[in-house]
């Protein structure tokens, strides 16, 4: 399975479809037969993206994006590829296609939520299904190597959530019934576990021997990575409301940056526990109920000398990474992490919207919107959109309805797309050259 061009005579009419609603332009009645009543007069214009402003700046309008050249990244070691979360530009070739695709056990439904990012280490990949059982699959040829079955036969059906983290030869694996394991990386044998003081929605993050891990009711837990002993913890606040799923923590050197549901940050000594610094991403304005969720569920980003975050209340902060002052602020919100790269950075909107900014000083070079619902004309069956990667001179974004989009980078115009079969559950992972997904009927896919 490769990915298809654009092109008129290879697009399935739901995507074909969808496409031409966002992007604008002639009637494709004729797929779908006669309308049953005929199109109000007037252009049709996203009524959201209005209210947000995301229009690019005319005056950057003529400067070209530039970026970094392709490097084949030997690991996707933790959520967001490694500690720090910038991962730049990966190498990918230019029509990567299904190698093979493997079970990795329980996919998402009413009770459970597949929530955990895959991972990439040397000759093994490692996925997490909705009930807590990791496994370690052949690179080569999607064979499963070992199964840990880490599920709390004490615990009552209904809990969710968790993910997994590399570092020196062991799994750390954060889990929905509040306990941090650590497995033997080639083995799956269980080295230690350790009692949180609540669930995780999402992986840990690992750096200098310390695996930080955040709780869903906002707390930070920092554990030796040798002997799952408690080094230290902090406390946020709590929220009564969040979205499904937590962002993990960012780590650098001797920096750990810690995003909250209630749209903290916060930037602490990863040897103390001290904060250095902390900052707000709630809603200024709220132009509607959902905006009083603040929670960061996109991966903040240590970029360099900046810290990078958004939040669901639509406010994305560049933030100086040492002394905590705001750099710029953008009026947008996510819940995907952004992706900087070169002299832009690349952000997937709540709103369907890859947007490209300029990293300086947040304004925008462009704007794409991508089809945000299954059926268009009616607004049926909302598409809930996964990434963006930057991988072989493109942006690769995932959607709920199996199709994967590649677009340029440059411009944000539609490259080609590729049918999955099944609804993305997590953002794309990219490593050796390799693309993987994890869909929600619990399917791992390889294409290369």
């Amino acid at each position: 399975m490769s990915f298809v061009r654009l092109r008129a005579r290879a697009l399935p009419t739901l995507l074909f479809a969808s496409l031409a609603v966002v992007l604008g332009g002639c009637s494709f009645d004729d797929f779908f037969g006669e309308p049953e009543d005929p199109p109000l007069p007037g252009q049709r214009i996203a009524i959201l993206a209005i209210e947000r402003g995301l229009s690019p700046d005319p005056s950057i309008a003529d400067v070209a994006v530039r970026l970094p050249e392709p490097y084949v990244n030997s690991a996707w070691a933790q959520p967001g590829g490694s500690a720090a979360h910038a991962m730049y530009h990966l190498s990918l070739s230019a029509n990567p296609r299904r190698i093979w695709s493997a079970d990795i056990g329980e996919g998402s439904g009413d009770v459970a939520q597949i929530l955990a990012q895959p991972l990439v280490v040397g000759d093994l990949v490692y996925a997490m299904d909705a009930r807590s059982v990791v496994s370690a699959f052949s690179a080569s040829n999607g064979s499963r190597v070992w199964r840990a079955d880490l599920e709390d036969d004490d615990e009552d059906d209904g809990f969710f959530g968790g993910g997994i983290a590399y570092q020196d030869g062991k799994i750390f694996v954060a889990t929905g019934f509040a306990k941090l394991f650590a497995l033997n990386a080639r083995s799956g044998e269980v080295l230690w576990e350790h009692r949180a003081p609540a669930p995780m929605r999402n992986g840990p993050a690992v750096n200098d021997g310390r695996v930080f891990a955040i709780t869903f009711d906002n707390q930070l837990i920092v554990v030796d990575a040798e002997s799952g002993e408690r080094l230290w913890n902090h406390v946020g606040v709590q929220e009564t409301a969040g979205l499904l799923g937590s962002a993990s923590p960012a780590a650098a050197g001797n920096l750990v940056v810690v995003p909250y549901s209630s749209g903290e940050i916060l930037a602490m000594l990863a040897d103390s526990g001290r904060v250095v610094w902390s900052e707000n991403l709630s809603a200024i304005r709220r132009v509607d109920p959902l905006a009083d969720i603040a929670q960061i569920r996109g991966l903040p980003v240590i970029d360099r000398d900046m810290v990078l975050a958004v939040s669901h209340a639509g406010r994305m902060l560049a933030i100086d990474t040492r002394q905590g002052v705001r750099v710029w602020q953008a009026d947008l919100g996510g819940i995907e992490m952004p992706w900087p790269a070169g002299d832009v950075i690349y952000v997937l909107t709540k709103d369907s919207q890859i947007v490209c900014l300029q990293r300086r000083d947040g304004r925008i070079r462009w704007v794409q919107p991508l089809p945000r619902f299954e059926d268009p004309e009616d607004q049926d069956e909302p598409i809930r959109w996964t990434g963006p990667v930057l991988a072989g001179d493109r942006l690769v974004v995932a959607g709920s309805h199996g199709q994967v989009l590649s677009v340029s980078p440059y411009d944000g115009k539609p490259l080609g797309f590729f049918d999955v079969g099944s609804g993305v559950a997590v953002s794309p992972v990219v490593a050796n050259n390799s693309l993987y997904l994890v869909t929600h009927s619990g399917t791992l896919v390889a294409l290369r």
